[in-house]
């Protein structure tokens, strides 16, 4: 399976060989196009080529706006951020994406339970973003498999989604807010910037993790 064009990063044709992470949000035209963007934008600095390590990138909303583009401040943030949002078109969350992702990241608590409530086995491969970068950070990266083995990105990352999923209920957010991403729908660009910093703070730790190369070292 590959990527529908302009809306991942492409991997290789064998499905076992092939991580899929999706952002879920309400439209998939503000916080889900500026994570998947973002996401894409972080692995391709580490990583050089995320397609070759089996990486696709995707996401998609509850109450999408199928076809759309993003909201134009979210492009700007992505700019700001030096990532691509050429090409985007929204899309409305259906089965099939959750059937096929190894990995879902909301931006609420009430995206990720309409997401397990489409049924799929969701659970346990199902998490807002800032759950499960708190769940990440406490996973000692030793234990996971080493990203340079062959496929070892996608085995890492595998066992970065299991491990998160046996830590959730011993580590719980400190608050009922801890775990959103609120919608900057219809807000001012100022508001756009604070929510895409907030999701980037949110990715660095769980992209790190995932690939073994902090965001300050760039692939030889």
């Amino acid at each position: 399976m590959i990527a529908p064009q302009g809306r991942g990063i492409a991997g290789p044709e064998t499905s076992t060989d092939i991580f899929r992470i999706l952002h879920v949000s309400t439209g998939n035209v503000c916080r889900s196009p500026i994570t998947e963007r973002l996401t894409r934008h972080a692995l391709t600095e580490r990583l050089g080529d995320p397609g070759a390590g089996g990486l696709v990138v995707e996401s998609a909303g509850t109450w999408g706006h199928e076809g759309a583009p993003m909201e134009a401040h979210a492009a700007t943030v992505l700019a700001d951020f030096g990532a691509d949002a050429h090409g985007f078109m929204g899309r409305e969350l259906l089965d099939e994406h959750v059937i096929r992702a190894d990995l879902v990241l909301t931006a609420t608590r009430d995206h990720r339970a309409q997401v397990i409530s489409m049924g799929h086995s969701a659970g346990l491969r199902t998490f807002t973003l800032k759950e499960f970068t708190r769940l990440v950070r406490a996973i000692d990266p030793v234990t996971l498999p080493d990203p340079v083995d062959p496929g070892g990105v996608v085995a890492r990352a595998r066992a970065l989604v299991q491990a998160a999923a046996a830590l959730r209920g011993w580590l719980l957010a400190p608050d009922a807010e801890a775990d959103e991403v609120h919608d900057p729908y219809g807000a001012p660009i100022t508001f756009f910037r604070s929510i895409g910093d907030e999701i980037n703070q949110a990715l660095d730790p769980v992209l790190t993790a995932l690939t073994g190369i902090p965001a300050d070292r760039h692939p030889a």
